[in-house]
């Protein structure tokens, strides 16, 4: 494992040890709203905390862009972190949440992890070098289209102007596939396209936090990433489609029929 690598697994285990330790009193946990929908709790300050005290020992020197405390330094070497992927789920004691972390250097993303604490399910991918569960290669499914495929989604709860456009496309989905799935986590969500436990995902609105290491495990495993107008700009948009090549142009069209962007 490469060592950049090595250090953001370290860093991701000690943030899921953190809110392990805390998951049984969650509902004596403080938290705060940041925005409508948005919510912070202190688990998420001290894992974030964690996570780049880790980093920032191991490479003073290299940028970090953390969901609760933003940017910070300006490097080629870029630290994409959230803490606790899946916060309401987390103070709701429901158990689907994950640690993400992953590293862009001159803009391109190099390495992954995501950590689901519960589980204890560790995932990974360097570009070029494959991604992983747990040490077992990903591959995403091979499925040719919608029918009996299982999706992955996240409702624009952030983004309500869209509402429509969103249930017009998720009524087109829901008709023809297996099931749509919404548990919470996107980050958990792209790893599970990598993993072949869902076969395709889509959402509005994310965060480059949300979806950086989950986007280059599932390009690692086989599949395409990509924004709604399937071009590359999904960290910049937030507008994020994924699976098998086949199955993720399907999604496309089917969003771009609901007008959804």
């Amino acid at each position: 494992m490469h060592p950049l690598l090595n250090t953001a697994v370290k860093a991701a285990r000690r943030a899921g040890n953190i809110i392990v330790r805390n998951y049984e009193r969650a509902d004596s946990v403080k938290i705060s709203q940041k925005k409508d929908n948005d919510f912070v709790t202190e688990v998420d300050i001290f894992a974030e905390n964690e996570i780049k005290d880790i980093l920032k020992t191991a490479y003073p020197d290299h940028a970090i862009l953390a969901e609760e405390s933003g940017r910070d330094g300006n490097n080629d070497f870029l630290w994409i972190i959230d803490p606790l992927d899946g916060t309401t789920n987390f103070a709701h004691q429901f158990p689907h949440f994950a640690v993400s972390v992953a590293l862009q250097v001159k803009g391109k993303l190099e390495h992954a992890v995501i950590y689901d604490p519960i589980k204890q399910e560790l995932f990974t991918a360097s570009n070029g070098g494959g991604a992983f569960l747990d040490g077992r290669r990903l591959r995403v499914k091979n499925r040719k289209n919608l029918q009996g495929a299982l999706i992955g989604t996240g409702f624009p709860f952030k983004n309500k102007e869209i509402l429509d456009q969103y249930i017009d496309t998720f009524k087109d989905i829901f008709s023809e596939s297996a099931g749509v799935r919404r548990a919470g986590a996107a980050s958990l969500d792209l790893a599970y396209v990598a993993a072949g436990r869902l076969d395709g995902f889509w959402e509005a609105g994310l965060k480059p936090w949300d979806i950086a290491a989950g986007a280059l495990l599932v390009i690692e495993a086989g599949g395409v990433v990509t924004d709604f107008s399937g071009n590359g700009g999904y960290l910049d948009s937030g507008n994020t489609v994924a699976g098998n090549i086949k199955l993720h142009n399907e999604l496309i069209n089917k969003i771009s029929a609901g007008n959804l962007s």
